[in-house]
């Protein structure tokens, strides 16, 4: 792996069902996602996917069931050539606090240490306002991507990314990092 982007799940990579994907036949991926991820993989980049998931606490599907929908996901993904480093996801609902729910950055801590990397100044993708300030937060280089039903609400927003820096889906955002890398930290 010569390079590490971070990927949000729900909106990103699949269709945000405003609830919770709850098992495998509810994942649907974005048009073009795992294509993205496949097209990063094959220019050297390792993806690797940090989401919040309050549906284990909430006690609406467990650990196992979830990681029974990442392998689903992993599976399509291997159909088109692409890969997940690691998984990172919060099982905590807000009201918490924990320091792992998004826009906090346990996640991307977790991440680091569990793969080794330095996420600062690696990419971000995500289409929540809590997806863009855990990466600012981290150092991380957020990108804002409009496919799940959010990302129009953070444009405009203070906390909105550069406009050069917003897609409207993950491939178009894929295609940007993997045309940036010369100028990548």
């Amino acid at each position: 792996m010569q390079d590490i982007v971070i990927l949000d799940r729900d909106g990103v990579i699949n269709v945000d069902l405003m609830t919770y994907v709850t098992n495998p036949n509810e994942f649907k991926p974005i048009e073009g996602s795992l294509e993205a991820i496949a097209l990063l993989n094959q220019n050297g980049y390792g993806v690797a996917i940090a989401t919040n998931q309050a549906c284990i606490e909430k006690k609406i599907i467990s650990e196992i069931e979830l990681e029974g929908i990442h392998q689903h996901m992993i599976n399509l993904l291997k159909k088109v050539g692409g890969n997940i480093e690691y998984i990172a996801y919060c099982p905590h609902a807000p009201e918490s606090l924990c320091g792992c729910r998004k826009p906090e950055t346990g996640l991307l801590i977790e991440i680091e240490q569990v793969l080794g990397v330095n996420l600062q100044g690696k990419y971000f993708v995500g289409d929540k306002e809590s997806d863009i300030l855990a990466g600012i937060s981290h150092g991380s280089i957020p990108l804002l991507i409009q496919t799940g039903g959010y990302g129009e609400r953070v444009l405009g927003t203070k906390n909105c990314p550069p406009s050069d820096h917003c897609f409207d889906n993950l491939l178009k955002a894929a295609e940007f990092i993997i045309n940036s890398k010369d100028d990548y930290c």
